[in-house]
């Protein structure tokens, strides 16, 4: 596995399992992390062994969001069938998928900010897998959709609950608040597509496992979600599609969530108000 990254500061690094180099140094072309995504996709990464620079172990980097920007950040709602049975929702039969803006996202370690009591007192936590995508693409077939994907990365997203069950038609507001989506630190390349299926995913709420499951249970899966979507509209390097939770958990102030993706990478954040 190779890992993209950024630093707090915004260096734009390349790894392995053993650390992290700059990115310029294995990859003179790339200035940034975006310039890296369509070779991502492609697999043709450089060898960090031939990277003129030492490694530097992973626990000496404190890392912010591995992109400057993102593109468009989809969520996909009721995808694992568990979930939706514990909402009793009725099991969609194509991607119940939704937008969120900008703001909503913010780098490893948060922090997420919960809104004024006043505004909503019911948010709720869910780790999720998300797909970034690499190269921009239209009509993409499922089957092909290893060659449009850069890579993969553990997120939380938050939902206010509270104002989503007064009103289906409120999810945007439920979602958009400030921090309302925290991304992990590294974007995970596998050197070959990935099985996916057999990957649990876990919300993590003070050390306690909420919520769990495996990707084969999805309802839609992360190709299929982008081979789908790539037919409603372009799709460009930055895209990210959160591809759904196993399970949410209510969280308060002084609470810390973490999302584990196994293979991928965990992001971890404390809640404060």
């Amino acid at each position: 596995m190779k890992y993209l990254a950024r630093t707090a500061d915004g260096r734009p690094l390349l790894g392995d399992g053993e650390g992290f180099v700059p990115l310029s140094s294995a990859a003179p072309d790339a200035e940034t992390v975006r310039d890296a995504l369509p070779r991502a996709a492609s697999g043709t990464l450089p060898d960090i062994d031939d990277a003129p620079a030492d490694r530097i172990d992973r626990e000496h980097v404190r890392f912010g969001p591995p992109l400057s920007r993102f593109g468009k950040l989809w969520g996909i709602g009721l995808n694992y069938a568990e979930h939706a049975g514990d909402l009793d929702e009725q099991r969609p039969d194509e991607p119940a998928s939704f937008l969120k803006p900008d703001n909503a996202l913010t780098g490893p370690g948060g922090p997420i900010r919960l809104p004024p009591a006043e505004q909503t007192d019911g948010v709720t936590a869910e780790a999720e897998l998300a797909v970034l995508i690499g190269r921009e693409c239209r009509n993409v077939d499922e089957e092909s959709a290893d060659d449009v994907i850069a890579g993969y990365l553990p997120v939380i997203d938050m939902t206010a609950e509270d104002i989503l069950q007064r009103n289906p038609r409120f999810l945007t507001r439920a979602k958009s608040f400030d921090s309302f989506l925290v991304v992990g630190p590294t974007i995970a390349v596998p050197e070959e597509p990935p099985s996916l299926e057999e990957i649990t995913v876990q919300t993590i709420v003070n050390e306690t496992v909420a919520a769990e499951n495996e990707v084969s249970n999805m309802l839609f899966p992360p190709r299929e979600i982008v081979s789908f979507h790539s037919d409603v509209m372009t799709l460009r390097p930055g895209d990210l599609f959160s591809t759904g939770t196993p399970g949410a958990e209510q969280i308060d102030p002084g609470d810390h969530v973490r999302a584990s993706v196994e293979t991928i990478g965990s992001v971890d954040a404390p809640v404060v108000r």
